[in-house]
């Protein structure tokens, strides 16, 4: 069985992941927590509740900006 594999644009840089994943699949895989991340997909901001909706294609651009409190 082959597995199709397309590149994104993850914060920046070059990143290959299966085709087909989605948004939500990508964050917990890079072992993100969903509580303390903003999710940019192609220049907008995606709720938590919409990322299971999110297929990533080819050429998607996604930034991923973790959450930090402190004093």
């Amino acid at each position: 069985m082959l597995t199709n594999y397309i590149l994104i644009q993850l914060n920046g840089q070059p990143f290959n992941c299966v085709s087909g994943i989605s948004l939500k699949d990508i964050i917990l895989y890079l072992n993100f927590d969903l509580r303390s991340v903003v999710i940019e997909y192609n220049a907008v901001i995606v709720q938590n509740v919409e990322l299971d909706k999110v297929v990533i294609v080819e050429g998607d651009k996604i930034e991923l900006l973790t959450v930090v409190g402190g004093g």
